[in-house]
């Protein structure tokens, strides 16, 4: 489920003060402790957030509240005070974001779900050194751009595994084209052929996971295309050239 129109999760939080205070290392609450009616009362203008999930957090007191769009606030367990942004922690002078390393966590686990076969991948003809999820459009200049560099990253040993974002929505002539790739007997031909411009032949109405993978990209908080996941879950939003990217993934030229 995603965040209806309606809600607007910066509107709702106007008059908060988010400091950018750095948190020192607390015990990790007990699990047992997270209070099941949290979610029951966050509801802001008469409208319940989007709750998915409601965890500990190292702060006594203090509760991880993950929503369906991919964001994650704190609350104190009758959801009258609401912090918003990451939680750090200072380990030994070294600043540990301790929100992130969770939402790379979650990325990994939902990508784990995807099967190959619901995917376009590029693979390289030797080793695989390292796998990238990419959410892409066919329509997006940068998409179209990075996909041009695809070649040089297989041959540095970078496995690219697409899965479809129509920045425009379903409703967009990014969803049909991305449609005729998925329903081509050929998919990743059909998809360099689509990213160079070209109009692909053949039905567009056929099952694919269009749909559920753009729902996917929204719970991830994915905003625009390309969107890059890494192999340990960090998302890189937009265009990477090469050398830059293999050097985020920590390989040799």
């Amino acid at each position: 489920m995603s965040i209806s129109p309606a809600f607007s999760f910066r509107s709702f939080l106007t008059g908060v003060l988010l400091a950018g205070a750095v948190l020192a290392p607390a015990a990790q609450a007990d699990d047992a402790d997270v209070p099941g009616d949290l979610a029951d009362h966050l509801i802001v203008n008469g409208q319940s957030m989007p709750v998915r999930a409601v965890e500990a957090s190292p702060l006594p007191g203090l509760y991880e509240v993950q929503l369906e769009g991919g964001q994650t606030l704190y609350s104190d367990r009758d959801g009258k005070y609401l912090l918003v942004g990451d939680l750090y922690r200072n380990d030994s002078g070294q600043m540990v974001n301790l929100t992130e390393q969770k939402q790379q966590q979650h990325r990994v686990e939902l990508l784990k779900q995807v099967s190959d076969k619901d995917t376009v991948v590029f693979r390289p003809a030797g080793e695989v050194k390292a796998v990238i999820n990419v959410f892409t459009d066919t329509t997006c200049p940068y998409c179209r751009k990075f996909h041009e560099e695809v070649p040089e990253l297989n041959k540095r040993g970078i496995e690219v595994r697409y899965l479809a974002f129509p920045r425009a929505g379903m409703q967009g002539e990014g969803a049909r084209e991305l449609g005729q790739v998925w329903c081509n007997d050929n998919r990743s031909e059909a998809l360099t052929q689509a990213m160079k411009g070209k109009k692909l032949k053949g039905t567009s109405s056929c099952d694919t996971p269009i749909e559920s993978q753009f729902a996917l990209g929204k719970q991830m908080a994915i905003q625009g295309t390309p969107a890059l996941i890494l192999p340990d879950g960090r998302m890189i939003p937009g265009y990477v050239p090469v050398d830059r990217l293999v050097g985020m993934l920590d390989l040799e030229n």
